[in-house]
């Protein structure tokens, strides 16, 4: 059935025929979205447990703090920093063989008297921060630049059918035009819209690498009150990496207290930092927008403004 247009449809209208469209244009923008994302959030899955280092998994976990407070937990257990009276960093011995280009910037620093929070500011290791980004990007378990602006694209074309819709409701409000329906319709886009607007750093694969890695290595956390000195430097940073800074404190409190590392809970630095993220990465607890093309059925006039 044609519906025409009668004086005083907002724009030249009619409610029901443009509720149907906008409804259609919704589903179709916000299932398109979640399935770009699921697609691009996959990555590539991680085989063998020996993949991964210490500072990978930093890195994929928290960022780039994490990462800088993991290469100098694993250098502190192998003695090769310490923290002066003033404290601020210093070296005690030469880096063993094997050493990271991370671990390589942060001997570098310590050698200049860094302190402990600048760390993540001082040009050389943020030069090997960049270099391992890149390099986990490459694997396909982080998320470049591009790859995220890729992934905000579709929210803003939601954000702008948001508005749009706001601009007819609005208008048809002030003509005296009933806009319920329409209204309605923008609370299930304003929650797809929050929901896919945030872009995480890492992708499923390397997730799903974290969890097993947190299975494995159980033994490491702090509250398992593990002996660290009969560990190497590799799994105390690795404990550092999965558990956050309380392992510093567990396995040296002198030294974390004198570095002024501030204490983190170890579930709160070991996890909440990626699950926001990985949540949202599946789809599936974004895909609830799609419901916005269910109410296509509206048949009272001028539903939609």
């Amino acid at each position: 059935m044609t519906v025409l247009a009668a004086p005083g449809d907002t724009w030249g209208i009619p409610g029901p025929v443009f509720l149907r469209w906008y409804l259609l244009a919704a589903a179709v923008l916000v299932v398109g979205t979640v399935l770009h994302r699921f697609r691009a959030l996959a990555g590539t899955p991680v085989s063998g447990a020996g993949q991964l280092g210490p500072q990978q998994v930093a890195y994929l976990n928290g960022g780039d703090q994490l990462t800088v407070w993991t290469a100098l937990g694993g250098l502190r257990h192998a003695g090769v920093v310490g923290v002066r009276p003033d404290r601020r960093l210093t070296t005690a011995k030469a880096l063993p063989a094997g050493a990271t280009p991370l671990d390589q910037a942060v001997v570098n620093a310590a050698t200049r008297g860094v302190r402990s929070g600048e760390l993540r500011r001082d040009e050389w290791v943020t030069r090997a921060l960049d270099q391992l980004r890149d390099d986990l990007q490459r694997r396909g378990l982080a998320l470049g630049p591009d790859q995220r602006s890729a992934l905000r694209r579709g929210p803003m074309l939601i954000a702008a059918l948001l508005a749009l819709g706001a601009i007819r409701a609005v208008v048809g409000l002030s003509n005296g035009r009933p806009a319920g329906y329409l209204l309605l319709s923008l609370i299930p886009l304003v929650v797809a819209f929050a929901l896919l607007i945030r872009v995480p750093w890492r992708t499923r694969a390397a997730g799903q690498a974290l969890r097993d890695l947190r299975r494995e290595h159980t033994w490491l956390q702090p509250s398992a009150t593990p002996a660290y000195a009969t560990y190497g430097p590799s799994s105390a940073a690795m404990g550092v990496a999965l558990f956050g800074t309380a392992t510093i404190w567990a396995m040296d409190p002198g030294f974390a207290a004198q570095a002024e590392i501030q204490r983190r809970a170890a579930a709160a630095s070991g996890g909440t930092s990626g699950s926001s993220g990985s949540s949202c990465s599946s789809g599936s607890s974004c895909g609830g927008g799609s419901s916005c093309g269910g109410g296509g059925g509206c048949g009272g006039g001028g539903c939609g403004g």
